[in-house]
């Protein structure tokens, strides 16, 4: 039970709580809480023919080069499917066919409320070259086949890419009966 929260820090992007947690054993608690306004969106694009859609980029935080699929924060009045496609076009430059909703999840679910959507695409055109600098890296079809040793290798670290793509490797880009 949440007998209280406050806040310690507040943006528009993230807040930091501390709540007063009763425990089911009774014991009380000090919990920091990590606030995320609004949700984010995942899309994974795989055309059979192509491979999958996605970037190479830095992330400066865990200082790493990593393999992820397009993603971004669904804007205040947006719906998942309107932000996936947006940011598929912002940050690769190719325009996404029908968007199917797979699933949300919590990454940390034990830390903080933030939430994905994660969505799955089959077809994509190309449009010009991506129009967000900053978020794009470098964009590649990645074979399929080779999807695997990146996971294998840590070179897709991100929670949302993981899932994707194991959902993808799972399902072979099937919807679940």
């Amino acid at each position: 039970m949440v007998h209280s929260e406050r806040a310690l820090y507040r943006s528009e992007w993230v807040g930091l709580g501390l709540a007063d947690v009763e425990l089911p054993s009774g014991r009380r608690i000090a919990h920091h809480v990590v606030r995320v306004p609004r949700p984010a969106v995942g899309v994974v694009v795989h055309d059979p023919a192509r491979g999958v859609l996605m970037l190479h980029r830095h992330r400066f935080i865990a200082d790493r080069w990593v393999w992820e699929i397009p993603a971004g924060r669904v804007e205040e009045g947006e719906s998942p499917a309107a932000a996936g496609a947006r940011e598929v076009l912002e940050e690769t430059g190719w325009r996404v066919g029908p968007l199917r909703s797979l699933f949300e999840f919590w990454p940390s679910i034990g830390l903080s409320d933030q939430r994905f959507h994660l969505l799955h695409a089959r077809e994509a055109s190309c449009a010009g070259p991506p129009s967000d600098l900053d978020e794009s890296g470098a964009v590649a079809w990645v074979p399929l086949a080779r999807v695997p040793e990146l996971l294998r290798s840590g070179r897709v670290a991100g929670a949302l890419g993981l899932t994707g793509l194991l959902w993808l490797l799972s399902s072979g880009g099937e919807p679940a009966p």
